[in-house]
C-alpha cells in the first residue's frame, strides 16, 4: 500500500510539472487564416466567435464560473501575463493544487510526521507561484533595461515626421522582447480602434513599472495640452537614465548589507541542517515531543519575520 501511494504521488508531482511547463499557447496566424477561409466557405459561420481573443480564466467552465465570483482571480490573470506565461489561472491553480497535495502524500509516507507532511505541501504549493514571481521580476528588469532605448526610438520617429503611433510600431519590430511585444500589444489596441488613453492605460498595467507611468502620464498630457512631442520625450529619457545612475549607486552603496542581510537569513536553517547531518539524534525531540513542535513553529514563524524585515531593509526603491 505504501509503495502504490508513493507511487502515485510521485506521479501527481511528474504531472504538476508537466502542466506548468505546458503553457497554454496562443492561436496562430495560420490558424486564424484557417478559420477565415472556413468562413468563406460557411457564411452562417460566426467570425467574431471565431477570432474574439480568449480571455476565460479556465477550460474548465465549472472552474471559469468559480474564478468568475472571486475578484482576485483577475490579478492572478494579470499577474501570469506580466511574467509573460501563457497560462489560465485556473491551470495554474491545478498544478499548485497537485504539487500541494502529492508532495502531502509523499512526506506522510517517508516521514510519518502530519504537521511536517502539510508544511510540505504548502510549501510545494507555493512554488508555482514563486516561479511565476522571479520570472516576472526578471521580465520587468529587462523590459525596464530596455524602456530607455525604445523612448529614444520614439524620439528618433517623431523627429523624422512620422506619427506617433507609427513610432510605437517601429518599436514593436526592432527592439528585442519583452519591449517590443508590450509595444506590439498597444499598438494593436490602438490600431483597432482603442483610444490611445486606454491603450496606454493597459500598457502600465501590463507593466507595473515608474518609468511606464511617467511616459503614459506624459503622452497623455502631451496630447491634450499639446507641446514638442520630441522635446518632452527626450527629457523623459533623459530623467530614466539619470534615475537608473541614482539606482546604481545605491545598490553599490547596500552591497555589504544585502550580503549580510542574506547571511543572516540563510545562517539559522544552514546551521540546523548541518547539525541534524553531524549528529542526527541531536534534534530529534523537537520532532517527536509536542513542546517541540510548537517551538519549531515559533522559530518558522520568527525566522519569516526576521527575513521580511531584513528583506525590506537592504532593498531601498528609487
Amino acid at each position: 500500500m505504501i509503495t502504490v501511494v508513493t507511487f502515485l504521488a510521485s506521479l501527481l508531482l511528474v504531472w504538476g510539472i508537466a502542466m506548468a511547463l505546458a503553457a497554454d499557447k496562443p492561436a496562430d496566424v495560420a490558424g486564424r487564416l484557417e478559420k477565415i477561409s472556413k468562413r468563406n466557405e460557411d457564411p452562417m459561420q460566426p467570425l467574431a466567435a471565431q477570432l474574439v481573443r480568449d480571455e476565460g480564466l479556465s477550460a474548465v467552465p465549472l472552474l471559469h464560473r468559480l474564478l468568475l465570483r472571486w475578484s482576485w482571480s483577475k490579478g492572478l490573470q494579470t499577474f501570469l501575463e506580466q511574467a509573460g506565461w501563457k497560462i489560465k489561472p485556473g491551470k495554474f491553480l491545478l498544478v499548485s493544487g497537485v504539487f500541494a497535495f502529492g508532495s502531502f502524500l509523499l512526506f506522510s509516507i517517508l516521514l510519518g510526521f502530519l504537521p511536517g507532511a502539510v508544511l510540505a505541501g504548502l510549501a510545494a504549493g507555493l512554488i508555482p507561484f514563486l516561479a511565476v514571481w522571479f520570472r516576472r521580476a526578471r521580465r520587468l528588469a529587462r523590459f525596464q533595461r530596455s524602456f530607455p532605448e525604445a523612448i529614444d526610438l520614439l524620439t528618433r520617429s517623431v523627429k523624422a515626421g512620422h506619427a506617433f503611433t507609427s513610432g510605437l510600431e517601429m518599436i514593436s519590430k526592432e527592439l528585442p522582447e519583452p519591449v517590443a511585444g508590450e509595444f506590439r500589444e498597444t499598438f494593436d489596441e490602438y490600431n483597432f480602434g482603442l483610444p490611445l488613453r486606454e491603450a496606454l492605460v493597459h500598457l502600465t498595467e501590463r507593466m507595473p513599472i515608474a518609468d511606464v507611468r511617467f511616459f503614459a502620464t506624459a503622452m497623455l498630457i502631451q496630447k491634450e495640452s499639446g507641446g514638442n512631442l520630441a522635446e518632452l520625450l527626450e527629457s523623459l529619457s533623459r530623467i530614466i537614465r539619470e534615475r537608473f545612475k541614482i539606482l546604481g549607486e545605491v545598490r553599490t552603496r547596500t552591497a555589504q548589507g544585502r550580503m549580510t542581510g542574506g547571511i543572516l537569513i540563510a545562517l539559522p536553517p544552514l546551521l540546523f541542517v548541518t547539525l541534524n547531518f553531524l549528529n542526527p539524534g541531536y534534534a530529534q525531540l523537537l520532532f517527536t515531543d509536542p513542546l517541540g513542535h510548537k517551538i519549531l513553529a515559533i522559530a518558522l514563524s520568527l525566522q519569516a519575520i526576521g527575513s521580511a524585515l531584513l528583506w525590506k531593509i537592504v532593498h531601498i526603491e528609487v
